[in-house]
């Protein structure tokens, strides 16, 4: 079994998206050299949970520990990691957080319905607000079908701040997951000359970078058509173009950040995408825009 101090967060509900989750989190506990921690949250609603004595209160986590049991001593066997078991009462969002900086974990892998209105326990919401939460990384699954490995790492970019720590962060992956291909991509919807030819430039020296590094990967803007594309309608069918195994995209917290994937932009690639996407939060106040100019 694989012994480390990398831990997975894996949120189960036991319903089929969460037990998909958990099987790409076969691969990645390989890659991390990490351990898997299953967590079940049994949701407090409100007075209903009030018509339950403790005794069966006490009967439901024993029956919930016993099915965790059960499946991390399955999945030990059948992925040779290392499977721990949590059971919480509580806000969903809020305890996976919690248990995510109590264990120090090194990411969360969990299931999404999206918006498919379905009323499940990891709907669209609870995973939203867990990427928001969080402080670790975290990766959404609402896709059924998915290839072993991670051989297209799908990065968009535009001029934020934090340019260079998402290309630091997709360099790490790629390295990660035995050379993956990054590619980057900028949407534009603007035919002004000045942010064509930033964002040109910018994309070249991204480019120069990531081959300085070893790092095999593509740099294209595409020319977004406002008003019948959005944003992350453009990212998302480029994304299955190239056959991206994993979308990276930068959450921001800041309420007067009002560029890149922050509100229904994330909302939108998170909820509607079908090939997982990991959120990372960037780190507060440090301006990370440039790169050594390699020329």
């Amino acid at each position: 079994m694989i012994q480390s101090t990398n831990k997975i967060l894996v949120p189960l509900d036991f319903s089929e998206q969460s037990l998909i989750a958990l099987e790409q989190s076969f691969n990645l506990a390989r890659e991390y050299n990490a351990e898997i921690t299953l967590l079940h949250v049994i949701e407090e609603v409100g007075a209903i949970s009030k018509f339950f004595s403790k005794e069966q209160n006490e009967d439901i986590k024993k029956n919930v520990q016993k099915e965790l049991d059960k499946l991390a001593s399955s999945v030990e066997k059948k992925a040779k990691v290392t499977v721990n078991t949590l059971v919480a009462k509580g806000s969903i969002y809020e305890k996976i957080a919690e248990v995510a900086e109590l264990i120090n974990a090194t990411m969360i892998v969990m299931g999404t319905n999206g918006d498919d209105g379905k009323r499940k326990l990891f709907i669209g919401s609870n995973a939203l607000r867990v990427v928001r939460e969080s402080a670790v990384p975290v990766i959404t699954i609402k896709g059924k079908h998915h290839r072993k490995g991670c051989k297209n790492i799908v990065l968009p970019l535009d001029l934020s701040k934090e340019t260079r720590e998402k290309v630091t962060k997709a360099i790490e992956l790629s390295k990660l997951f035995g050379g993956a291909t990054i590619r980057v991509v900028s949407v534009l919807f603007t035919t002004d000359e000045f942010v064509v030819n930033r964002l040109t430039r910018q994309l070249g020296q991204v480019k120069t970078f990531l081959e300085k590094e070893d790092i095999e990967c593509t740099a294209e803007i595409i020319k977004g058509i406002k008003g019948e594309e959005t944003l992350a309608e453009n990212i998302l069918e480029y994304a299955h173009k190239v056959e991206g195994d994993l979308i990276m995209i930068m959450t921001q917290q800041e309420v007067d950040f009002t560029k890149y994937f922050i509100g229904s932009s994330a909302q939108e690639i998170i909820n509607h995408s079908k090939i997982p996407v990991l959120s990372i939060r960037p780190l507060p106040k440090k301006d990370t825009t440039s790169f050594p100019n390699p020329y």
